[in-house]
């Protein structure tokens, strides 16, 4: 009878130890697969005639996700100068990035992106994505639909007001979309008149030479690439945006929108940033 006992009692403590080595590796498995798949640094990157705040709400909607994210400010001088200092930045940034452009700063990740390994992914948000040596202007102007300007000969776009400054003694340049047209060509009227007014009183202003300076290498032919098309947008023309998709391979999607969707649609805008992230994830 004690033998039996005993044979139980060992039996138990094997059954035991043996339910206990199953947790200790399904514990072991769950943490390597909470290891790689570890959430990227979502990098946004606001254009002209907005800052980092223009980001506030899809921000918001992904740090709720448990992402990290940096808005970081963009000069808007030039771009050969805007993806440089963007570049310096993502060296700051350990582990992966997911670089996400709207309007003229999908110019500046296209060249900022450029040789940076730790890039995973690029997401246009109704935003710029030219081949080397194509230019924002000459993209605006590919296709008829943008509201910039009523004149297609005039030197500075109709819509603008150029305010001159001075630069280390040289005269230059800044350009403010109208604040009678703001809501218009930035919002397609999408929004109340007294916020659009609110919007383009604070408006960053960017150069002619952002706008006008050629595009280096694109990163977009070895990163993989995602596009949201603003369907409404009254300054990138909606079949301009189909055409860089379709030439960058972009995972794209469309949404009734104008070109400031990151306010108007901000769940829509961070649920394409986040499948990118797991599409990506290493």
């Amino acid at each position: 009878m004690k033998r039996r006992s005993i044979a139980i009692a060992a039996g138990a403590t094997l059954a035991g130890l043996a339910a206990a080595t199953v947790l200790t590796q399904s514990a072991q498995a769950t943490d390597e697969e909470t290891v790689s798949v570890a959430k990227p640094t979502v990098v946004l990157v606001h254009g002209a005639w907005s800052d980092g705040s223009s980001w506030k709400g899809v921000t918001k909607r992904l740090q709720a996700q448990g992402y990290t994210v940096d808005a970081p400010a963009v000069p808007l001088r030039g771009l050969s100068g805007d993806a440089t200092y963007l570049s310096d930045y993502l060296k700051t940034i350990k582990g992966p990035i997911v670089l996400v452009g709207h309007s003229y700063g999908g110019s500046v990740i296209t060249q900022a992106a450029a040789g940076n390994t730790s890039v995973s992914a690029l997401v246009y948000i109704a935003a710029f994505a030219p081949d080397k040596g194509e230019t924002a202007s000459g993209l605006t102007a590919k296709f008829p639909g943008s509201h910039i300007s009523d004149d297609p000969n005039a030197q500075i776009p109709t819509a603008l007001n150029p305010v001159p400054f001075s630069d280390n003694g040289t005269t230059n340049v800044d350009l403010y979309i109208k604040q009678d047209k703001f809501r218009d060509v930035f919002l397609s009227n999408s929004v109340s008149s007294s916020d659009a007014a609110v919007l383009a009183a604070a408006q960053r202003p960017v150069t002619p030479q952002a706008l006008g300076e050629p595009t280096g290498t694109p990163a977009w032919q070895t990163i993989p690439s995602w596009y949201l098309v603003a369907d409404n947008d009254h300054l990138i023309p909606p079949a301009t945006e189909r055409f860089m998709a379709q030439r960058a391979h972009a995972h794209t999607s469309e949404v009734n929108a104008p070109h400031d969707v990151l306010l108007t649609n901000p769940t829509t805008v961070s649920d394409v940033i986040q499948q990118a992230a797991r599409t990506t994830a290493k």
